[in-house]
């Protein structure tokens, strides 16, 4: 249930979002353009353990969001919202657990009108950084496209 504690703390965080993840041709083939920017996160631990919270900061976008992160000790399993400032609402959750230090969260989504399952992975966590990723599917997990890929490095 501690899982998250590695985030707690101030981070600087590299972004790298592909810009064309569900055009037609991105199903098929490796992207080509990717925007890259910088980000702040700041996360806190709650409940011992069981709850994270983190505000990230884009401040090249002028945009913000908080992710609130939940453990359920029922179903060992953590539950991530991620909620963007610009809606103040939070989105439908993606699932999941850590498995040997790989932590992997599904969960169904809508985007540009289409149904998707969502993936994150958070992976080679250490106490100054962590690597996380996003990805879409679009035939049900059988094939994934990553698109968001935030590297983060502790202050």
């Amino acid at each position: 249930m501690n899982d998250f504690d590695f985030y707690t703390g101030t981070w600087d965080v590299a972004n790298r979002r592909r810009k064309d993840f569900l055009e037609e041709t991105a199903l098929f083939e490796e992207a080509t353009e990717w925007d890259e920017f910088p980000a702040v996160s700041v996360a806190s631990r709650h409940f011992d353990g069981r709850a994270n919270f983190d505000e990230i900061e884009f401040p090249t976008l002028g945009i913000r969001g908080l992710t609130l992160r939940l453990y359920d000790p029922e179903r060992e399993e953590w539950s991530l919202y991620w909620v963007p400032s610009r809606t103040g609402k939070l989105t439908t959750p993606v699932t999941g657990r850590f498995v040997d230090g790989r932590g992997e969260f599904f969960g169904d989504d809508t985007w540009a009108g289409r149904d998707i399952l969502v993936r994150y992975l958070w992976s080679d966590m250490t106490a100054d950084s962590a690597h996380w990723e996003q990805a879409f599917s679009v035939d049900g997990g059988t094939t994934w496209i990553t698109n968001w890929v935030m590297e983060s490095t502790r202050r």
